[in-house]
Formats: C-alpha cells, sequence, structure tokens
C-alpha cells in the first residue's frame, strides 16, 4: 500500500475515531474544560493526528493506546460522577476573586490570575466599575462568573408587578427545509391539520417555508424562501 492511500485511510479512521469518542465521552466532558478534560483533550488529539500520519507507527498500536486513554477518561468520569472528592480532585474548586467589589489578591496569587486578565473578563461581561460587583467566581472550567450588587441588576418584569405570559414549553420546530418534522408533531400533539390551516391563512403551502416554529409563547413563526426583500444584505 503507498503512504498516500495509507495515510487517507487512517486519516478518514481517525476522523471517525475521534466522532465516537464524542459520543461515548458525553457533551459535558468536551464542554467543560477543566484540568481534566483539558489534558484528556490535548492527549487524545495528539493520539489521533499520530493514527492519522505517523506511518513510522503501527496503526493498531496507536489505536490500543487511543482506546485505553478513552476508557481511563470515560472511567475517570465515572468516579467523578458518583464522588465528589474526585470531582474536587480531577477538575478542582471555584474561585471567588471578587467579594462585595473587593479583589482577593491571595486567591488571584493562587490561580496565577492577572489583574489585566480579571478586567478583560469583566469589561466583556459589560462591567467597568469592579465596585458594581458583589461575587466574581473563578469557573473550574476558566470562565468568570459575576453577581452584581442588587443595585446594579437589570431589572425585571417581576420587580415591576408586569404580568407575564406563562411559558412552559420549548419552542418547537415544525417545519425546516420545507419539510415537515412528522415526530415534533406527534410528541407535541399537534395536528397536521392545525399546520396545514395555518400555512393556509397565510397563502402559503409546505414547500415555501424554509423554517417554521412554535414559540413557548403560542405564536408560529415562518420563514420562507422568498423573503421578498428588494436588496438583501447577504446578496452578492
Amino acid at each position: 500500500m503507498s503512504d498516500f492511500i495509507e495515510t487517507t485511510l487512517r486519516s478518514i479512521g481517525a476522523f471517525f475515531i475521534l466522532i465516537i469518542t464524542a459520543r461515548i465521552l458525553g457533551k459535558q466532558t468536551l464542554a467543560q474544560m477543566t484540568y481534566f478534560n483539558f489534558i484528556a483533550a490535548i492527549t487524545m488529539g495528539a493520539l489521533a493526528a499520530n493514527i492519522a500520519f505517523n506511518t513510522t507507527l503501527k496503526a493498531h498500536h496507536l489505536i490500543l493506546a487511543y482506546v485505553i486513554f478513552v476508557c481511563v477518561t470515560y472511567l475517570i468520569a465515572l468516579i467523578s460522577l458518583k464522588s465528589r472528592k474526585a470531582r474536587k480532585f480531577f477538575a478542582g474548586d471555584p474561585t471567588v476573586v471578587i467579594q462585595n467589589g473587593k479583589i482577593l489578591e491571595h486567591n488571584m496569587k493562587k490561580m496565577r490570575y492577572t489583574l489585566d486578565y480579571l478586567n478583560q473578563e469583566l469589561r466583556e461581561k459589560n462591567v467597568f466599575n469592579i465596585e458594581e460587583v458583589l461575587f466574581a467566581i473563578l469557573e473550574i472550567n476558566g470562565q468568570l462568573t459575576i453577581l452584581k450588587k442588587p443595585q446594579y441588576r437589570n431589572v425585571t418584569r417581576q420587580d415591576l408587578w408586569v404580568a407575564t405570559t406563562p411559558e412552559r414549553q420549548l419552542p418547537i420546530e415544525l417545519i425546516m427545509d420545507g419539510n415537515v418534522i412528522e415526530k415534533n408533531l406527534k410528541e407535541n400533539q399537534i395536528t397536521d391539520w392545525w399546520l396545514e390551516n395555518q400555512l393556509k391563512n397565510r397563502n402559503l403551502r409546505v414547500d415555501d417555508v424554509a423554517y417554521a416554529v412554535l414559540g413557548a409563547n403560542g405564536n408560529l413563526y415562518i420563514d420562507t424562501y422568498d423573503d421578498h426583500l428588494k436588496s438583501p444584505i447577504d446578496q452578492e
């Protein structure tokens, strides 16, 4: 087998191995970049890269090492799920860096977290005055979570005693790419007759609709292929 064909096959295999790994480890493991997840992601990436193009090493040896590492990662994730001590060991604890408008320099120093980076994170969350912050917590995935003091928080409808319409469900996708999503209709007890009637009232057919979703407030949003815009801004 030529090197070109072998590299091609190994690259395709490495891609599908990564896809399978993502399905096995789950969304949380991949999304939350803790210390443990950071190490796991780098190592699996390096192994997958070697599977793809390092023809000097036997593919089955690399795949074996990769499978072992995935198994260890999955096992540690299961242990962490059942043990709080294990979670703290592998992921660490959140760290308070601001309390009642005061920067906790000792905690910042322990985390090697600079004032420049703290200010950047605050600005990204539209906080330009540290005195507005009641608590700022550096989460285990490196994100900064902020709780403002009560007088600086956004006013809500509840604060103003304004009546609100209850929302008891997520938005339901009914049509996508001109095709009715029958599964969503059945699961939410929505009849084809009701949907057809809604389209008929708008002089539309299913084929005309790019996207239709029933909002949590009960309103039906419909986007058609023909947007009736004289100069759409995305037109080249």
